[in-house]
C-alpha cells in the first residue's frame, strides 16, 4: 500500500508539468502578454531615445561648426591683413607723394579701431620736369621785382620720408570717422633756385648800380644777371591733421596738412657773375674784387638768413588717392 501512494504521489506532482503544454492557462497568458508588452515599449523608447541623442549630436556639431565658421569670419574681418592701405599723391613740398599703412576700425576694442600707422614717403624725381614746367608756367616770362628785374628758370628739387601714427577721433562713424589727427616723425631737404636777370628799359648802355651791405657795385650796360638759392634740410617731430573721403569698394581721396617741427631754418645762397661787374672805391669805378665781393655777399646773406631762422616749421601739404585692403 505505501509503495503504490509514492508512485501516486509522484503522479500528482509531475501531472502540472506536462499539462501545462497541453493546458491553457488564463493567468499566465496575461502575465506574458504584460511582459512582452512592457519589453515593446522599452524597446520603442530606446530607439525613441537613440534617435533624439542622434538628433541633439547632429545639431550639436552643426552648431559647433556654425560657431566656428562665423568665429572664423569674424576674426578674419578684424585681423591682418584686413586694413592694409596704400596711397599715392602729390606734395607741394615733396613732389610724388606715397604711402603705405595699416588702420583696421572693423575692429571690436574702442581703440584699436581709433589708430592706424603709416611710412611716408616722396620725391619730385619722378615728375621734376613736370613740377619745374608748372612753376615756369606760373611764372610766365618771369615774376617782376621791380627795377626791371625778374625771377625766372624756377627748379625745385625735393624729398621727403615720415613714420606716422593716426588716430581717428571718431572711430568708424559715418562721415567724420574718416578724420584723423597725425603725429610722428619726419626728415627730408628741398632745394630752390631761381635766376635773376633783367634789362633796365630806357637806360641807355653805361651802369646799373646795385649795394650789398652798403657797398656799390655795377654791370657795365644795362643788364644784370644772378642765381638765387635756397636749401633746407630738415628733420624733427611731425603734427598735423588730414581727411579721409571714401569713395566706392575701398577706394577714397585723402588730405594731409601739416608741419614738421625743425630746429633747422632754410639756407640762403647767391651766385653774383663777375663778368663785367665792377666796384665803387668812393672816387671811381674799379675791377672788381672777388674775394671782397664773396664777403659782402656772406654778410647780405647773414642779415636775411636772422630773417629766415625764425621759420623753422617745414610745412607738407598732400593730396591724393589711396585705397583700404
Amino acid at each position: 500500500m505505501k509503495k503504490i501512494s509514492a508512485i501516486t504521489l509522484l503522479s500528482i506532482l509531475a501531472l502540472p508539468a506536462f499539462a501545462a503544454d497541453e493546458i491553457p492557462n488564463p493567468i499566465i497568458d496575461s502575465v506574458a502578454r504584460d511582459v512582452a508588452e512592457n519589453v515593446s515599449a522599452q524597446i520603442v523608447k530606446g530607439e525613441v531615445a537613440v534617435q533624439n541623442l542622434e538628433t541633439t549630436a547632429t545639431s550639436a556639431a552643426t552648431t559647433t561648426a556654425n560657431d566656428t565658421v562665423k568665429s572664423y569670419v569674424e576674426k578674419s574681418r578684424t585681423a591682418f591683413p584686413h586694413g592694409v592701405q596704400v596711397g599715392v599723391g602729390v606734395s607741394a613740398t615733396g613732389g610724388l607723394n606715397g604711402f603705405i599703412g595699416y588702420a583696421n576700425k572693423d575692429f571690436d576694442s574702442f581703440w584699436a579701431k581709433r589708430f592706424g600707422v603709416r611710412l611716408d614717403f616722396a620725391s619730385t624725381k619722378p615728375i621734376r620736369s613736370v613740377m619745374n614746367d608748372a612753376i615756369n608756367e606760373f611764372m610766365g616770362d618771369g615774376l617782376d621785382i621791380g627795377d626791371g628785374l625778374t625771377i625766372s628758370d624756377g627748379e625745385l628739387d625735393a624729398t621727403h620720408y615720415a613714420a606716422l601714427v593716426d588716430f581717428y577721433p571718431f572711430g568708424d562713424t559715418w562721415l567724420l570717422g574718416g578724420w584723423r589727427l597725425t603725429g610722428g616723425y619726419a626728415f627730408g631737404d628741398m632745394s630752390m633756385s631761381a635766376s635773376v636777370a633783367g634789362t633796365i628799359d630806357g637806360l641807355t648802355p653805361g651802369y646799373y648800380e646795385f649795394e650789398l651791405s652798403g657797398k656799390k657795385y655795377a654791370y657795365t650796360g644795362n643788364g644784370v644777371h644772378g642765381t638765387a638759392k635756397l636749401d633746407w634740410e630738415y628733420r624733427g617731430p611731425y603734427l598735423g591733421t588730414g581727411f579721409d573721403i571714401g569713395l566706392f569698394a575701398g577706394l577714397k581721396i585723402y588730405l594731409d596738412a601739416g608741419v614738421v617741427f625743425t630746429n633747422r631754418a632754410a639756407e640762403l645762397s647767391l651766385d653774383i657773375p663777375t663778368d663785367n661787374l665792377q666796384q665803387w672805391n668812393g672816387t671811381s669805378w674799379d675791377s672788381i674784387n672777388v674775394s671782397e665781393l664773396d664777403t659782402v655777399i656772406e654778410e647780405t646773406l647773414a642779415d636775411a638768413q636772422d630773417e629766415l631762422n625764425d621759420y623753422k616749421f617745414y610745412p607738407l601739404v598732400k593730396l591724393g588717392f589711396m585705397y583700404r585692403f
